[in-house]
C-alpha cells in the first residue's frame, strides 16, 4: 500500500533488473486487467500495476479528480524508486500517461496508448445529461461491479462526475498530443463500446488522425478487431507487441 495525501494505493512490483512498465487502468477498472499483457511479455520486465482510488483494493479518498490520478503516478513512482518507466495506458489511463508524461518528458521513455486519448469534443449537453442519466439508471448495480473491477467505490454522482470530467479532459487533448516530444504507440479498437455507440466511437478514433499528421512522436501500431472492453483481453499480444518495440526489445508471438 503506497500512502498518498488522504488515501492509500494497492500497488503491485514484479521487481527485476528489466525495462520497467507501469500500467494505468481503465476508469473504474483494477490492475487485474492487464495480467495477459504481463504474461505475453515475461519477467524480462519489471511490471507496476496499481488501484487507482476507490477501486480494487485502494482506499477511498475525498479527491477522485483527473488531476489527482495524474499525480498519483508520480506518487507510486516515487515510492518504487523508479527512473524512466514505460507508461502503458488503457481508455481513461491513457490521457492519465500523457497528462503525466508530457508534464515529465525527461522522466518518461515512452507511451502506450490503448484506445484512449482522443482528442475528441463530446461535451455538448445532450452528451453529458446522457451520461448523468445513465449512472443514475446504474447505481443501485455499482455494490455488484465494485468488487468485480467494473466500477469504483463510489457514488453514482461520483461517477457520473468522472466520466463527464474526462470528456472535457479528452475535449481539450489536442494541444497535448500536439507537444508530445517522447514516442507515443497507439492501438486502436473496432466498434462500440458500453455507453457508447460504434459512430461513436469511431468518430473518436478518427478525431487522432489529424494528429498523427503533425506529430511524428504519435504512430498507430495497430487497429485490432476486438472493441474497447475487449482489448485487453482479446488483443494482450498487440499491447505486448507495442511495449516490445519502444522497449527495444524483440517480439516473441510465442510468449502468452
Amino acid at each position: 500500500m503506497v500512502p498518498v495525501d488522504d488515501t492509500a494505493l494497492a500497488v503491485t512490483d514484479t521487481g527485476g533488473p528489466g525495462q520497467c512498465v507501469v500500467y494505468l487502468n481503465g476508469q473504474f477498472a483494477t490492475q487485474s486487467y492487464w495480467r495477459r499483457v504481463i504474461a505475453a511479455l515475461g519477467s524480462d520486465y519489471r511490471h507496476i500495476t496499481y488501484d487507482m482510488r476507490a477501486r480494487g483494493r485502494s482506499r477511498r479518498s475525498a479527491d477522485y479528480s483527473f488531476e489527482a490520478n495524474v499525480r498519483d503516478v508520480g506518487a507510486v513512482l516515487a515510492a518504487r524508486g523508479v527512473d524512466r518507466p514505460l507508461l502503458v495506458g488503457w481508455s481513461y489511463g491513457a490521457p492519465v500517461a500523457l497528462h503525466w508524461a508530457s508534464r515529465n518528458p525527461d522522466r518518461v521513455l515512452g507511451v502506450v496508448s490503448v484506445d484512449g486519448a482522443y482528442p475528441c469534443d463530446f461535451t455538448d449537453p445532450v452528451t453529458v445529461e446522457r451520461v448523468r442519466r445513465m449512472w443514475r439508471r446504474w447505481g443501485w448495480l455499482l455494490p455488484v461491479f465494485a468488487p468485480l473491477g467494473m466500477a469504483a467505490r463510489m457514488s453514482a454522482e461520483e461517477h457520473a462526475a468522472s466520466n463527464i470530467e474526462l470528456i472535457e479532459i479528452c475535449a481539450a487533448l489536442g494541444p497535448i498530443l500536439d507537444g508530445v516530444t517522447f514516442p507515443v504507440r497507439c492501438l486502436v479498437a473496432t466498434g462500440a463500446n458500453l455507453g457508447a455507440s460504434r459512430e461513436e466511437m469511431e468518430r473518436m478514433r478518427a478525431s487522432l488522425d489529424p494528429v498523427l499528421a503533425r506529430n511524428p512522436y504519435i504512430k498507430v501500431t495497430a487497429k485490432v478487431a476486438s472493441n474497447h472492453s475487449k482489448i485487453l483481453r482479446k488483443d494482450f499480444r498487440a499491447v505486448a507487441d507495442a511495449v516490445r518495440e519502444l522497449a527495444g526489445t524483440p517480439h516473441d508471438h510465442e510468449v502468452g
